[in-house]
This record gives C-alpha cells, sequence and structure tokens, in this order.
C-alpha cells in the first residue's frame, strides 16, 4: 500500500471502548495496522504522516469540534448530542444503535407517558432536553453517569439512553416509549483540517482506502461460464456495480462473466442465473473495492 503523506501530521482518534475492536478491524482490513494493548492511548499505526490517539467517543467529538484533533471516528449520536459543527465523511454502519425513552410499563397510561410531572434520567442532556421541550413534557431532567437503566422506577421515571438489542432495557423491566435517533460508527473530520491544504489530501484518501473496504463488505464476486446463446440472458440476471467483465473462453465455446453482486442479493442471483444458462459459478469475497 502507498503511505499517505503530508506535510503536516495528521492527528487522528480511535475510540476507546465497544467501538474500539470494530474500528481497528476496519483499518486492519484497509491495510492500516493499529497495534495497542489494552492501556496504550498512544498506540502505533502502520500509516505515515498520521499520529493516534485512543479517546473516548465524546472526548474525541469535542476534540474534534474544537480542532485539538483532526480526523475520527464517533458515534453519531454524541456529535448530534454536542451539537457539533464537523464534517462527517463516511459512514460505517458499525455499532448501530437506537437512542430511545424508555419507562417502566407501571406507569404508563395507554402506552404513553403520564401527564404527571417527571423525573427524566439520560447521559444525553441536550438531546433529552431537546426531547422533553419538543414533547411538551412537565419534567426535570437528571444527568446519569452510566447505567442509566438501573434508575427507574426508584430514583427516575424515564430514560434516554441507546440501545442496541433491547435486552437490557427488558431485564429492567423497561419498555421504549419513544425514539429520538439512530446512530452509528462514522468517520468525522474537524471543519480545520478539511480547510487546511496540507492535510486534506491525506484526509481524503484515508477515506477513499476505508470506504473500499467497506464496500467491499457489501458484495462478493461471481464469476459463471456461459454460452453465447445465453450471454445476454446470465448478464441480465447479475445485478452488478456498472457493467460486468466478460472474457471469451480458451476453448471459444462461450464466455467467463464476472460481476461484483450486492452480498445480499446473492441467494437471488445463483438461481437466477442458473436458470439463465450459466454454469461452474464460483463466488469470492474480495477484499476492497475502490468505486
Amino acid at each position: 500500500m502507498t503511505p499517505i503523506t503530508t506535510s503536516d501530521t495528521i492527528r487522528f482518534a480511535i475510540p476507546k471502548g465497544r467501538m474500539q475492536d470494530k474500528v481497528v478491524r476496519l483499518l486492519a482490513d484497509a491495510g492500516i495496522g493499529v497495534s495497542a494493548t489494552a492501556r496504550d492511548y498512544r498506540p502505533s499505526i502502520a500509516l505515515d504522516g498520521f499520529e493516534v490517539k485512543v479517546l473516548k467517543p465524546r472526548a474525541i467529538v469535542e476534540m474534534l469540534g474544537a480542532g485539538a484533533r483532526d480526523l475520527g471516528f464517533a458515534g453519531e449520536d454524541w456529535v448530534a448530542e454536542s451539537d457539533a459543527d464537523l464534517v462527517e465523511l463516511l459512514d460505517t454502519g458499525l455499532n448501530p444503535v437506537r437512542l430511545i425513552a424508555a419507562a417502566p410499563e407501571s406507569i404508563l397510561e395507554s402506552g404513553r407517558l403520564p401527564t404527571r410531572p417527571l423525573v427524566v434520567a439520560s447521559e444525553y442532556v441536550g438531546l433529552t432536553r431537546r426531547w422533553i421541550e419538543g414533547r411538551g413534557l412537565d419534567a426535570t431532567l437528571l444527568r446519569s453517569y452510566g447505567a442509566t437503566e438501573v434508575l427507574p422506577p426508584e430514583d427516575a421515571d424515564c430514560i434516554v439512553d441507546n440501545t442496541a438489542t433491547g435486552s437490557t432495557l427488558a431485564a429492567n423491566n423497561l419498555v421504549i416509549v419513544d425514539e429520538l435517533m439512530t446512530s452509528s460508527t462514522r468517520l468525522y473530520a474537524s471543519r480545520e483540517a478539511m480547510d487546511d491544504p496540507s492535510k486534506c489530501p491525506g484526509i481524503e484518501r484515508f477515506v477513499m482506502i476505508v470506504q473500499a473496504v467497506l464496500e467491499a463488505r457489501k458484495r462478493v464476486m461471481v464469476e459463471v461460464n456461459v454460452s453465447a446463446g445465453a450471454l445476454g440472458a446470465v448478464i441480465e440476471a447479475l445485478p452488478c456495480m456498472r457493467e460486468p467483465t466478460v472474457s471469451a473462453l480458451r476453448s471459444e465455446s462461450g464466455y467467463a462473466v464476472k460481476a461484483a453482486v450486492p452480498r445480499a442479493e446473492l441467494a437471488r442471483v445463483i438461481p437466477s442465473i442458473k436458470r439463465a444458462g450459466g454454469t461452474d459459478v464460483v463466488v469470492t469475497t474480495p477484499e476492497q473495492i475502490v468505486v
């Protein structure tokens, strides 16, 4: 891989916690190795011109907003919470969560929060305050510092928190009463870095490399042999990025057709190309796709 080089070092941040392993794996698949121990906040990175630090996602958002970091992965929920003016470069789709309001079913009236004064607990102070105002609730906001789901019913009537599966909510006898937003891990840059001609090209190349891995994860490479008479029908059955690659077989008895097919459509595509006359179907997994 050609190293990314710029005249100034790009200050890059990796999120600590549940996002970290998936982000590091994503970078490794892109050929960007990150070497760190569990307590190492300044790991080495196999990328010239980059200096990396491991930070909590919320700290990454704040430091990008302040221009103290140039580039970093963080959850969209914390960007919305901070109302940070950042440049979103790509959505990895990793760590998808919903930001929800939940309460004990016992306090609900016809499935809704009661109209009496409420105590709403959350780490998301800004988003929760806006939600309370938007719903016209008579509520006091209680800031929590982790384990928000254990506060009801003794210390809060309702919570605003993120959830991936809902299992923690169910374990604490909470039911979802509203959804504020969905979120995933995304790559952000500071506006200062994107306006810096010594850093912007390196950031753009970094985005291209990571995006190539994300694109490859969504597709598989399908190769199929086909007779001349069935070529049109097989191509019609193959969804591809632009056009499939078609090559004549050595025996001149037909063609080899190759296309990058959406992974989610594979179960439909294989029977379709067989019905259309395709033979010798081979499916492989690409590591990177640059569009």
